[in-house]
């Protein structure tokens, strides 16, 4: 079966091979760290010989292995030349379980990846593979682990797919290419990139010190600086925890915690290192806490989805606040939502609308600038707006952060917010219900993290 495409202005054939073609593909692996170790990191590089282009949206590769204690595993794309918005990733219970092998990574390509000639290659792709619960695991029971392969090796025990046909490797079963025992792992999963101008992320990441936050364009905050108590910033309070969201699956977790001194108090603060931010829709799925995780009750504690320019001395500052207070603060009584638009922090320029309502649990936040008025709403109910001479003027950086705007009492206590993801829509007006079938079907895809925004390449 043949069928014409067009990518990137050049011909490209979408290609099944008939029998007896076994080196459709070639893959490459090499390893790095111990085998038991926080996270596997296996490197790979898919190589066309044959002699068509390929389509890599047609092409999957199995990374096989064994879920220690039967531990929830998941990935993540550390570094490639490909982009790892076109790289999608699934974890999967193999249908029967092989020796060493009772799970596979999959990897994928979403629908405008683009295209390998004879020869090609997709060069170095870095990848991680967890526990979510964070536990060490154990590779030297993973059937396409090789601790001898520190370097670029082919590699038959990662199998790749093309078109659903097994054309590279042997799998944890016995099954091989071109002897007509090929095994079928069905159509790929429909991943196509999303249009130009989007940012999600899922927060599937192994903590603070991941190397995929870099590589993803986000930040930990640590070290000085208000709001709250200064000089309190830290990663201690960034996890990743498993469980968490609503499909059991993984969240950024941000806690505040404090004995009720400066020095005992450590907030916690996540953001995108860039501003990406200025005309458009931002939505967020978020868990606000109307109680301490542990510790008396009373904090004045804020749990914020903001956007804000990164220099406070700007002539065009901007800056868009959700700031959610279960027990008050700056002299109000709580449980309080502030909505507020800001066009000067120095001489205290906004416009806001504070609104009495409990919000412990998880909600969707959507803020939409666009249209010559910026809109707050929670889940679906427009809560506030501010027009024109409050529209962000400069592009604004992506917040999440939960702290202590003072300290009342002593005593041990901790504060949790919970983020389950983020989808920006640039230059768009998206509704919270369409944000969150978008972040849906990018996971169910095995997409964790897109980026389309201008000059993310």
């Amino acid at each position: 079966m043949v069928v014409l495409l067009a990518a990137a202005g050049a011909a490209a054939y979408r290609w099944w091979p008939s029998d007896g073609e076994s080196t459709a593909l070639t893959v490459r692996y090499r390893t790095e760290g111990p085998a038991v170790t926080d996270a596997a990191k296996p490197w790979l590089e898919v190589i066309n010989t044959s002699g068509k282009t390929v389509d890599l949206a047609d092409v999957t590769v199995r990374y096989h292995y064994t879920a220690d204690d039967g531990a929830r595993f998941a990935a993540n794309c550390v570094q490639t030349s490909l982009d790892c918005s076109t790289v999608t990733l699934r974890t999967a219970a193999a249908q029967k379980s092989g020796p060493k092998a009772d799970h596979y990574l999959e990897i994928g390509f979403a629908g405008e990846a683009r295209t390998l000639k004879p020869g090609g290659t997709t060069e170095a792709i870095g990848l991680q593979l967890y526990r979510v619960d964070h536990e060490k695991l154990d590779q030297s029971d993973d059937y396409s682990f090789d601790a001898a392969k520190t370097s670029y090796q082919e590699s038959e025990r990662v199998t790749a797919y093309l078109g659903g046909d097994q054309v590279w490797g042997e799998g944890p079963h016995g099954e091989t290419t071109g002897s007509g025992g090929r095994t079928n792992a069905g159509a790929p999963a429909e991943a196509a990139r999303p249009p130009a101008g989007v940012l999600f992320d899922d927060f599937a990441y192994t903590g603070p010190g991941d190397p995929a936050l870099t590589a993803n364009g986000w930040e930990v905050r640590s070290g000085a600086g208000g709001p709250g108590v200064e000089d309190s910033w830290s990663a201690k309070g960034v996890t990743f925890p498993a469980g968490e969201n609503e499909d059991g699956g993984q969240a950024l977790r941000l806690e505040a915690r404090t004995d009720g001194t400066a020095k005992g108090t450590v907030q916690s603060e996540f953001h995108t290192a860039r501003p990406v931010f200025r005309e458009g829709t931002l939505v967020a799925r978020v868990h606000f806490s109307d109680e301490p995780v542990n510790g008396q009750d009373g904090d004045h504690v804020s749990q914020s989805v903001f956007a804000i320019s990164p220099d406070h001395q700007s002539k065009k500052y901007s800056e868009l606040d959700f700031e959610y207070m279960p027990n008050g603060g700056w002299g109000r009584y709580g449980p309080i939502l502030d909505t507020t638009s800001w066009r000067s922090s120095n001489l205290g320029d906004r416009v806001t609308r504070p609104h009495q309502l409990k919000l412990g649990g998880w909600h969707t936040l959507a803020m939409t600038a666009a249209d010559g008025k910026v809109t707050y709403s929670v889940d679906g109910e427009v809560l506030f707006t501010s027009g024109k001479a409050y529209l962000p003027r400069e592009s604004m950086s992506i917040n999440f952060s939960n702290w202590f705007i003072d300290l009342p009492f002593k005593g041990e206590r901790s504060w949790a917010m919970k983020v389950d993801w983020v989808y920006l829509g640039a230059g768009q007006v998206v509704s919270p219900d369409d944000a969150a079938k978008a972040a849906a079907d990018l996971a169910a895809a095995g997409t964790r993290y897109v980026n389309t925004l201008p000059g993310s390449d």
